[in-house]
């Protein structure tokens, strides 16, 4: 780039040669003293100063030159007989001063030295231009890295890599492969896994893998570690091994010219995939549309290109290596939530399913609070990792049943089975007690008694045995009745306390209760099948869930697990447990659950100590529960609303 001399409009300066030829510098006369932000800063430019320019500006020029010469040399021109400047110029922003009859060896030396100082400016206008542009992308690079670093969704991730490193270096597309390994962890393949183009947006994407090895641009960069700066693949030099496949541009209709490809290495020194980035541009906007709008749009990867897409590239390396040690840390947890599910489901199997359909209903009841836009939960809103939370919450909200008596968890009805056994037979020996006794009083009656007196007292004993014996089937039904566990607090129990008043004589001669007392509080229980000590035991496994879990290390987005779990038994009203905590205290996530695991518990078929509940009764189950102030009215109107229930169809619940 030639070095500019401005002069005034009809000056001349011809006697003076600025050059080794005419031509070496481009001289430009101007009407009046230039406007800064009008000058080409990367060209030394010096500007020949004389009263008739000081004369354009009028009473603005001290200030315009001061402007001017933070930017370019300045020299003075006087008149013949100026020996120095006069008042009337700037002296302090003067390089140096001509006088009008100067030699041409004075003007020569003077305006060879502006330019000197001239291109110092310029120099110093590049150095600075250039540290702050380095700041900036220094800038840029972290704030990438601290995006990509916080992104774990692996596709996602990708897809931000892409975008990241073609805004950077202005690129018109580009792809990402990924290495594929074998189960000793030794690569094999390359894997197509995510591209971009700028100028075709809706081209499909179709995955498919290319080999470790020089014969194609990605894998040469795999294989080599080495980055490829291409100008024009069409115009690959005569020795590459590799060619560029040329399919996409044909089914397509584009053209790919420049392209840079960079391996991606880790910290370890592992190539982890490969970034290509193709068709550089002058304009970043522009859309290739035709060849020959690429051969005047599209310009080559240069050396800073390569040096920042290769900072980014060894970011996105060590965010992938991330995102995919992450998914394998994610795996490993799911697994270890799906054992100990299995291990919960097998000391209970009756309640199999029941933790996972907690969970789908737990996280679709939030995704359906998240999306409200009226009522009292609008704000409220869940990431994706607290989504997460809920739902490992919800799998794990029953892993304390493990510290819970199998007899108790798996109790089906209000008796333990020995215990109803042990009525049966003693009713059975009652049976035969009668029968017995009526045999005996009718062989007395036979020995002592005439025929007549035989009949009419043989009537009255077969009467009397039929109304014992019938009376005893009515008493045993009557407790296998009763034995049957009810959803809701229902019926009396005058029939079961009449037996518990009757008593019988056994083997030994002792006088016994037809019920004992441990029986008769069984039979008794209102509501479910436990009583109030069995019922503390399976209230318990909340709060052994809780010390279990409050052991795991958990990370900063499942730190919340234990304490959802601890309240999904709390009720609004102060009556659930084990806390007794109300309103406010319990979380927003044990609220949704609560109504998920009361839903499930109505409505599963699979428990034996009770017949499932439609699905219309359960819900007016729950909202009888959310009336008297224990469940969320709110959040039920939502549950019932967005149909939640219906995210468990197909998964081993009632209809």
């Amino acid at each position: 780039m030639k070095p500019l001399l401005l002069i005034a409009l009809g000056s001349s300066l011809s006697d003076a040669p600025l050059g080794r030829r005419s031509d070496d510098v481009e001289v430009r006369a101007i009407p009046a003293l230039p406007v800064p932000h009008a000058l080409d800063l990367e060209r030394p430019t010096v500007l020949a100063l004389d009263r008739a320019l000081l004369a354009s500006a009028g009473d603005g020029a001290c200030a315009q030159l001061r402007a001017l010469a933070a930017l370019i040399a300045i020299v003075g021109i006087g008149e013949r007989g100026d020996d120095e400047p006069g008042d009337d110029f700037p002296i302090d922003l003067l390089s140096s001063f001509v006088p009008g009859d100067a030699s041409p060896g004075t003007k020569l030396a003077a305006f060879r030295g502006a330019f000197r100082h001239a291109a110092a400016l310029a120099a110093v206008r590049r150095a600075r231009n250039a540290a702050v542009e380095r700041g900036r992308e220094l800038a840029e690079l972290g704030a990438i890295g601290v995006a990509l670093t916080a992104e774990r969704d692996l596709g996602k991730l990708l897809a931000l890599i892409l975008s990241h490193a073609r805004r950077v270096t202005e690129s018109d597309a580009g792809s990402l492969y990924l290495v594929e390994r074998d189960e000793s962890g030794a690569p094999v393949r390359l894997r197509f896994a995510h591209s971009q183009n700028h100028s075709l947006p809706s081209i499909p994407f179709a995955s498919y893998a290319v080999p470790i090895d020089s014969s194609s641009l990605a894998g040469y960069a795999a294989c080599t570690g080495e980055p490829l700066v291409i100008g024009d693949v069409h115009l690959l030099p005569d020795g590459a091994t590799y060619r560029q496949n040329r399919s996409f541009d044909d089914a397509f209709g584009y053209r790919t010219k420049s392209m840079l490809v960079l391996p991606m290495k880790t910290h370890r020194n592992e190539i982890i995939g490969v970034l290509q980035l193709i068709n550089r541009k002058r304009d970043p906007e522009a859309r290739l549309s035709t060849a020959e709008h690429v051969a005047c749009t599209v310009v080559p990867f240069d050396a800073r290109c390569v040096e920042i897409a290769s900072a980014l590239a060894s970011q996105a390396a060590v965010a992938i290596d991330n995102g995919r040690l992450y998914e394998d840390i994610e795996r490993l947890f799911e697994g270890f939530v799906t054992a100990a599910v299995t291990a919960i489901e097998s000391r209970d199997p009756a309640t199999s399913g029941h933790s996972g359909r907690v969970a789908t209903m737990t996280v679709a009841l939030a995704e359906a609070v998240d999306g409200l836009g009226s009522g009292p939960y609008r704000d409220v809103s869940f990431t994706r990792e607290q989504l997460r939370e809920l739902r490992y919450a919800g799998l794990l909200h029953d892993f304390g049943k493990v510290g819970v008596r199998e007899q108790v968890l798996v109790k089906e009805k209000k008796l333990y089975p020995h215990d109803l056994d042990l009525i049966r037979h003693r009713f059975a020996y009652l049976d035969q007690r009668t029968e017995l006794e009526f045999e005996r009083a009718r062989a007395e009656l036979l020995l002592t008694g005439g025929r007549a007196s035989y009949e009419a007292g043989l009537a009255r004993l077969e009467c009397d045995r039929r109304t014992r014996r019938e009376e005893l089937a009515r008493f045993l039904d009557t407790i296998v009745q009763a034995n049957e566990p009810t959803v809701l607090a229902e019926g009396s129990f005058e029939a079961l306390e009449a037996i518990g008043q009757r008593t019988f004589v056994d083997f030994d001669g002792r006088v016994r209760a037809l019920l004992e007392d441990h029986e008769l509080q069984f039979l008794m229980i209102r509501r479910g099948n436990l009583d109030e000590q069995e019922r503390r035991e399976i209230e318990s496994h909340v709060t052994h869930t809780y010390r279990f879990l409050e052991q795991i290390p958990w990370t900063r987005e499942l730190r919340a697990i234990p304490h959802i779990a601890y309240a999904h038994h709390e009720k609004l009203n102060g009556r659930g447990y084990p806390n007794r905590v109300t309103g406010i205290e319990i979380p927003v996530q044990a609220r949704i659950m609560t109504i998920a695991d009361i839903y499930d518990a109505l409505t599963a078929t699979d428990r034996p100590y009770k017949r499932a509940v439609p699905r219309d009764r359960a819900l007016d189950i729950l909202a009888m529960e959310a009336k008297e102030g224990t469940i969320d009215p709110a959040l039920l109107e939502t549950f019932i609303g967005a149909r939640v229930f219906d995210t468990t169809a197909g998964l081993s619940s009632g209809d």
